[in-house]
């Protein structure tokens, strides 16, 4: 904690509160960021259920697409259109790619230091892209610096608290108006946490599925908690799959990054065929939905578990500087690169769905905005470009921020009581393997709502989400593996009836059953408690 807390236990509620002008939940770059300019405006608090760098932000090694050149703006524009697959908010994206190159450049001035080469910035092209623009830092530790000078900036700017290990249970709501969030510390128990304006920046979802490149607290904590209060979701059936995890028995799914292609990185099938020519022109740089779908289909050809990517044609100096962590990991596991290709296969990366925002990041309840990963304002579309999600974070962080802050004196509501008892949210509960049904949910989604879906696996998954939910939802837990498994098959759900709803296949969302794209579903399926289901035009 940055600097100590002014808590409060108003007589009668039975937990202490906590006043901010500003509360800000989460820890990756769009949290960071936005924290960041909230202190310009008044009093911050940041809190995270883990540490400071547990994040995707932390773990993202790629890089980020910022055209560095203005020339290159409108084809960065146009290259996220196209991957996106005509869903993309057109003037969301038209914000990222201009205002861009200004957050990347503060960044530098702040003390970020990104790979040059010849003196200028070294830019890689990864699949997708029409360019080179991704600007990448430590070979393969971008996010790392990107978080690392966050932190620190963070960590000198006055206004700005932070709390760890402070898990947001749910949003307080009154009349269509946030007014915090619930908390929850292992130590000190329950606290409500009052601020003017609160901004959800709680990453994806990963977790949800068995195999995911995600951190272990990306549980979508933040997109249920805000459907849970009555704010609309929306994509919520485009889950990114990243096409190259590393793939070991027994060992976490590594992320082997798509710039690792794009420094000529080839994947091959068992029989060591280069395999992708044939799904996509562009072949091994092809858009990550086809890239996924090849793998997907050479796994069922060859009755594997995985393929290859192979780099041993690639001078092994040079791998080891572009990507030095990659390199350490596959040692760590017995594989070595110089000699023999790395075993890979899709895994959960990036969700596309979230919490319907408008440019402003201002979500259907009052004073409560979202940004990052968690957000759904229609940037990515269909299928999210490579890299642009660092960017997304560092250009709409600030967005987020200036508008919350600048309509602070808009906000005078008076200071509240919370009316919860001292054991809330309390009641006695069976024991229960939260273990089993968590890795039980992970799996089922894994098989029947992964890359490939059609109506029956989705029915079946349905039925069996429901049946979780007849008996965990009803529980009330005092930790936060509860709340987490809670959170999850809320997200399963909606995943589930977002991808029965949409009978096409766009993006990432693939159903066997309706393998075309159709022009009469270039719309968004928006949910909500109350609505239930919404088909809108963008």
């Amino acid at each position: 904690m940055k600097k100590k807390e002014s808590l409060v236990s108003p007589k009668g509620t039975g937990i202490p509160h906590l006043y901010t002008d500003f509360l800000v939940v989460g820890s990756g770059v769009a949290a960071l960021r936005c924290a960041i300019k909230l202190s310009e405006y008044g009093k911050v608090l940041l809190i995270t259920k883990g540490k400071l760098i547990d994040s995707n932000t932390f773990e993202a090694q790629g890089g980020v697409a910022v055209p560095i050149s203005s020339e290159d703006t409108t084809s960065h524009l146009t290259d996220t259109l196209k991957a996106g697959r005509d869903l993309n908010n057109p003037e969301v994206v038209k914000i990222l790619v201009e205002k861009g190159r200004a957050r990347v450049e503060e960044l530098v001035k702040w003390g970020a230091t990104f790979d040059t080469k010849g003196g200028k910035f070294h830019l890689t092209r990864e699949g997708g892209h029409s360019h080179s623009r991704i600007l990448h830092a430590g070979g393969d530790a971008t996010g790392r610096e990107i978080s690392r000078v966050l932190i620190a900036r963070v960590m000198v700017t006055p206004n700005i608290s932070f709390s760890e290990f402070t898990f947001a249970v749910d949003l307080l709501v009154e009349r269509d108006t946030c007014l915090g969030v619930l908390g929850f510390r292992e130590k000190e128990g329950f606290i409500a946490i009052l601020a003017k304006k609160t901004i959800l920046a709680t990453g994806g979802a990963g977790q949800v599925y068995r195999e995911t490149t995600n951190n272990q607290v990306i549980t979508g904590d933040g997109i249920a908690m805000a459907y849970r209060a009555g704010c609309e979701v929306m994509d919520m059936e485009f889950m990114q799959f990243h096409p190259t995890a590393l793939y070991i028995a027994g060992a976490a799914r590594l992320l082997i990054s798509e710039a690792v292609r794009g420094e000529g990185g080839i994947l091959r099938n068992k029989f060591g065929e280069a395999f992708m020519k044939k799904y996509h022109p562009e072949g091994d740089l092809s858009p990550r939905d086809v890239v996924v779908r090849g793998i997907f289909a050479e796994m069922l050809k060859t009755r594997t578990t995985h393929v290859y990517l192979d780099v041993t044609h690639i001078p092994f100096k040079k791998l080891k500087k572009r990507f030095p962590h990659i390199i350490q990991a596959c040692n760590n596991v017995g594989v070595d690169v110089r000699y023999a290709p790395i075993p890979v296969r899709p895994s959960a990366h990036y969700f596309m769905g979230g919490i319907r925002v408008n440019k402003r990041g201002e979500t259907s309840l009052e004073g409560l905005y979202a940004c990052g990963e968690c957000a759904c304002s229609g940037l990515h579309g269909a299928n999210r470009l490579a890299s642009n999600s660092l960017l997304e974070g560092l250009v709409f962080g600030e967005i987020v921020g200036e508008q919350a802050g600048s309509t602070l004196q808009r906000s005078s509501y008076p200071r509240r009581r919370i009316p919860y008892g001292d054991t809330y949210p309390g009641g006695s509960h069976l024991s229960l393997d939260l273990q089993d049904v968590k890795m039980s949910l992970k799996s089922l989604m894994s098989r029947h709502v992964g890359i490939i879906r059609d109506e029956e696996s989705l029915q079946e998954a349905e039925e069996r989400i429901r049946f979780w939910c007849g008996y965990i939802m009803k529980r009330e837990f005092f930790y936060p593996e509860g709340w987490e498994l809670q959170n999850l098959l809320t997200i399963a759900r909606l995943i589930v009836n977002a991808a029965k709803v949409r009978k096409e296949s766009r993006g990432v969302h693939y159903r066997r059953d309706y393998p075309e794209e159709k022009d009469a579903w270039r719309k968004h399926i928006v949910l909500s408690k109350d609505q239930e289901v919404k088909i809108v035009e963008q």
